[in-house]
């Protein structure tokens, strides 16, 4: 079966409400495109990397206004909307960065939290912390939708490669990235990450991402993007500022892919053996 899939790439505010609206005037120009999926970027409601800025405007699931927007505009158009994340408090103190899935009739169809947390120090100077705010996830998910086998990641998990492949055993024929990749790991990593996780499963793969310079001063790479299972990138955009790209996507591309190479199933289980050169300071046999 064939639809047509959008990726929405965005350049998030501090302001969910301002977000909000600018989610929902592309979300709509996705849809007028004939879009029936559409995928927003990671933390859609807000970038904002003041704890204490993102604390003030946080709410749980049901006073997120993305999460009310996203479930109003399904229901609207008509289509399956994927807010690719936003954050929600938790009962915790915690913070999830949180993924959903909407129907066409407006109700939440899935949720996804991301597992991964990105704790680096870039030679740039930039510091992420997630784990220090956010509560990583522990379950995968793959989603039955009238058109596809819908699998679910976030931003650093693409770094994962055991999460994709779990998913494409599990059936999964489309994978989402939702991402708010760093212009500095984006320039090196982004492209060749997405196309490899499409070619070793033989997947397609959609992923929204941020893009440009936020008000709380983060640059993001962009380059939104959707690939086919063979890695051929069908539609990208650029580094800076909004857009909407769009793909028709058939997913008997994904069995095609499998005929052709079967590494799904010609996988094996396997030891390993840590091994010693004497010469080195090894132990001698």
């Amino acid at each position: 079966m064939a639809f047509r899939a959008a990726a929405v790439q965005m350049c998030s505010t501090v302001d969910p409400v301002r977000n909000a609206a600018d989610m929902a005037r592309l979300v709509r120009h996705a849809a007028s495109e004939g879009a029936v999926y559409v995928q927003t970027p990671e933390m859609t409601g807000a970038i904002q990397k003041n704890r204490t800025g993102m604390r003030a405007v946080l709410k749980d699931e049901a006073g997120d206004i993305i999460v009310k927007t996203a479930s109003e505009l399904a229901s609207e158009l008509g289509i399956h909307l994927h807010i690719g994340s936003t954050a929600i408090a938790l009962d915790d103190g915690k913070i999830a960065n949180r993924g959903f899935l909407f129907g066409p009739d407006g109700k939440i169809v899935s949720r996804y939290d991301k597992i991964h947390m990105f704790d680096v120090d870039l030679d740039n100077g930039e510091s992420w912390r997630e784990s220090a705010v956010y509560r990583p996830g522990n379950e995968a998910r793959v989603v039955s939708l009238p058109f596809a086998e819908m699998g679910f990641t976030i931003c650093y998990d693409v770094r994962f490669p055991a999460l994709f492949r779990a998913q494409a055993i599990a059936g999964a024929e489309v994978m989402t990235v939702p991402a708010a990749f760093t212009r500095q790991t984006g320039e090196a990593h982004w492209e060749i990450l997405l196309r490899a996780r499409a070619i070793e499963n033989g997947v397609f793969v959609i992923a929204a991402a941020q893009a440009g310079l936020h008000e709380d001063g983060r640059e993001t790479f962009g380059h939104s993007m959707i690939v086919d299972p063979w890695g051929r990138v069908l539609a990208s955009a650029g580094g800076t500022g909004e857009a909407v790209i769009l793909a028709d996507i058939d997913v008997t591309a994904v069995k095609a892919a499998h005929d052709k190479i079967p590494n799904l199933k010609n996988g094996r289980e396997f030891s390993i053996e840590k091994v010693s050169d004497a010469a080195a300071g090894g132990v001698a046999p």
